[in-house]
Order: structure tokens, then C-alpha cells, then sequence
């Protein structure tokens, strides 16, 4: 499901796009969490704990994860899927962090990619992975997170080690291959150019190909309004068209919606692909202090009630939905 990328412009404009890719209804909804909150990695006796240094906006999946969103520091994160994702065999006594709250867990506790890939170096907890609820598929996802100097890693499990990319240069990601693949897939097609020919099938691989070449050609601007349709067309132009999807693939499957994350300005844009308009949240003018609580703006069915301009006023006050966990006893 997905691909990512980093537009790096001109006077300190950096933004972040994503797409969700999924093979059905994933339940996304827009929540708003404040400072202060105290949470656990969910995997019994031996999970993590933490306080929430940061409020954060995410869009969740199936109100039961978060998969996107982005902090008040203006760092985001995006979950996505791998299918060669290899978590290590979890002993129940190493601290652990389900797989559900990885993005959440970096959004609530770090400022920039350097903070978060110093955590994740060190080594001092291991994200625990599940069966998604009523569909019998294992989750297997890799992390990209982005922050407000441009800066990008992409965290990855595989042959059951944390593999770290970190490095301004990483601007794109998509699903499958692992990134050192994806990062020879860019070395081939950089010398055939992207407008003499460029793939254009819905394979991850071939994602990736597009969004690296359009996220250099796009132009260098410093009006944010341009840059920010300018990243919208570009994770359009990846996207995958509503209805197509493989059996068995849901890393090739309908684009459910997107996001922009405009990092300086602190702006969330969401669009689903069942509404003809683009919202979003200034997080600037949100109280993220812990007094004001958990809100939400339910999206409906499919993503599809409408919203347009900024939704700040449409924000609900709800209780916070509950993280899935993942039994000590089925590691």
C-alpha cells in the first residue's frame, strides 16, 4: 500500500505526500492527540511506556493504528506496507512496542529524524508485530519518517534485523522492494530519464520510479500554495485508480485517500479519493496542551463525508481510541 514522498523547495518549504493504498475499507478517521498522554507498547508486562512530549494530528486505520500523521514539531511519520518485512522472534521479555503504535510512538517523542533514528539505533525496544484483526494477514510494514529541515529515514525489519536509511536524499518510498532495492531501481532509471520514458504500471517498483522522477522536476518555488498542488499532483500521478486492486496484493491496490504534510507551516492536508475537496488542520492553531483533551473528525464510509478549508471547527471531543495490541503468548 503506498508511496511517499519529500518535496524539498526553496526558503525552507518541506513537504511530505503520501498515498494509502488498501484493498478495502480501512476505517481512517482524523484525530487530534495532546500532550501528556501516557501510553504502553501493548504487549503485555514487558511493553515500553511513555508520556507524550508532543500533540500530534494522525489519520488512523480502522481505529485501531495510526498509520500517518504529523507532530507539532512538524516531524510526520507514514507506515506502509512491506511484504518482506521479517520481524525478530519476540522473547516476551525484551521491551517491546506493538505495531499499531510505531508511528504514534515517534510522533510522541521526537522533534526531529535525528532523535528518532539516535532511539531506534540504540536499540532499546523491538516493534512486535500481528495478524491484522478478521483478515488473517500478518502485518508487515516499514516506517518513513520527515521533519522540518528535510531531513528522512526509512526504518525497515528484515531477515529480522532494524535497517536504517537515514539521509536527506531519501525522498521516496513505495512498498516493495526493501529500500536498497528501491535505491538501485533509482540508480537504473536516472539514466534513461524520466521524459524519455518512465513505467507506468501500479507495481510498487514502478511507483517509486515515477514519484523519484516528478519529485525532482517539480519546480522550485517558494509559494507554498504552488508546492503544495504541485506535491498533490505528483502523489496523485502514483496513485492507484479507485476499484483496481489484486487478490492477494495489498500493496497493489485503490488509493483510499492522501496527505501532505507541510512541515514549516505545520498544515495537515487529507483527501480522500470519495470527496471532491482537500481539507486540512493548521496545527499552529491547535491546543495540544493536555487540558484540551483527545477531538476527532469522523470521515464516514469509505472516507467519503465531504469537508473542505479547514476543519478545526468540525474537531469533536471523543475518547481516544484503543491501540491493538499484541498477546505476550503469540510471539
Amino acid at each position: 500500500m503506498c508511496t511517499r514522498l519529500v518535496y524539498l523547495g526553496p526558503e525552507d518549504i518541506v513537504l511530505t505526500g503520501r498515498s494509502m493504498d488498501w484493498h478495502g475499507e480501512i476505517g481512517t478517521n482524523i484525530w487530534v492527540f495532546p500532550r501528556g498522554m501516557e501510553r504502553t507498547g501493548k504487549v503485555g508486562p514487558s511493553s515500553i511506556a511513555w508520556t507524550a512530549e508532543y500533540g500530534s494530528v494522525i489519520a488512523s486505520a480502522y481505529d485501531i493504528a495510526t498509520t500517518d500523521g504529523m507532530n507539532e514539531a512538524g516531524l510526520a511519520a507514514n507506515v506502509l506496507w512491506l511484504t518482506e518485512s521479517d520481524y525478530p522472534e519476540w522473547d516476551g521479555d525484551t521491551p517491546g512496542l506493538s505495531i499499531s503504535l510505531w508511528a504514534q510512538y515517534v510522533l510522541d517523542n521526537f522533534a526531529t529524524v535525528a532523535e528518532a533514528v539516535e532511539t531506534h539505533r540504540n536499540k532499546e525496544f523491538v516493534v512486535v508485530s500481528d495478524e491484522i484483526p478478521d483478515e488473517g494477514r500478518f502485518a508487515t510494514l516499514h516506517l518513513s519518517i520527515s521533519d522540518a529541515t528535510g531531513d528522512s529515514a526509512i526504518l525497515e525489519y528484515v531477515d529480522g534485523e532494524l535497517t536504517i536509511y537515514h539521509d536527506r536524499a531519501y525522498q521516496v518510498m513505495t512498498n516493495s522492494p526493501p529500500f536498497d532495492q528501491q535505491r538501485a531501481l533509482e540508480a537504473y532509471w536516472s539514466e534513461i530519464g524520466g521524459t524519455v520514458m518512465l513505467p507506468g504500471t501500479n507495481r510498487p517498483a514502478d511507483r517509486f520510479v515515477r514519484a523519484s522522477f516528478y519529485v525532482d522536476a517539480l519546480p522550485q518555488t517558494s509559494d507554498r500554495r504552488a508546492a503544495t498542488a504541485s506535491v498533490f499532483g505528483a502523489i496523485r500521478n502514483v496513485s492507484v485508480p479507485y476499484g483496481i486492486r489484486t487478490p492477494d496484493e495489498p500493496h497493489i491496490s485503490s488509493t483510499r485517500w492522501r496527505t501532505v504534510a507541510d512541515h514549516r507551516d505545520r498544515r495537515y492536508y487529507f483527501e480522500s479519493a470519495l470527496s471532491p475537496n482537500v481539507f486540512w488542520l493548521d496545527l499552529e492553531g491547535i491546543d495540544f496542551d493536555a487540558a484540551a483533551g483527545v477531538r476527532s473528525l469522523a470521515l464516514g464510509a469509505h472516507q467519503a463525508t465531504v469537508f473542505a478549508g479547514d476543519v478545526a471547527n468540525d474537531l469533536v471531543e471523543a475518547e481516544p481510541f484503543e491501540f491493538l495490541g499484541v498477546p505476550a503468548s503469540s510471539s
